[in-house]
């Protein structure tokens, strides 16, 4: 024999031998099936976002009714600059199309300065 080489043992023994009770032998393979299943066959990743949201643009639910608001005044004002810019360069039901665009935008951008007006005005008491 090598001396200094480990030489295989060909002695058959009980691979459960080792464990001193079925439920030893019952816990091991539950640890192995659970590390398994980790890597194989891995949890498809949450949503980060609400999934009754189906767009591609989204609102902080942190922002506050005169942000939102004046967020949106700001996007009314231009649109209404898009449309009364277009409604000069095109002629007939089309120039029509763009100044029925922004009178519709005016009358929203009418009701989101009221209501920031109601949000900044002071609340005074009912006599």
């Amino acid at each position: 024999m090598n001396k200094g080489k480990n030489e295989p043992n060909f002695n058959r023994t009980n691979p459960l031998a080792e464990f001193d009770a079925v439920e030893d032998l019952l816990k091991d393979r539950a640890a192995a099936d659970r590390a398994l299943n980790h890597y194989l066959n891995p949890k498809p990743a949450e949503p980060a976002t609400d999934p009754r949201i189906d767009s591609l643009f989204s609102v902080t639910a942190k922002a506050d009714a005169d942000t939102l608001l004046t967020s949106t005044s700001e996007t009314l004002a231009s649109i209404k600059a898009m449309a009364e810019d277009l409604a000069f360069e095109v002629e007939g039901t089309r120039r029509s199309v763009a100044l029925g665009i922004h009178q519709l935008v005016e009358l929203c951008q009418l009701l989101v300065d009221k209501a920031l007006d109601q949000l900044e005005a002071p609340v005074t008491p009912a006599p």
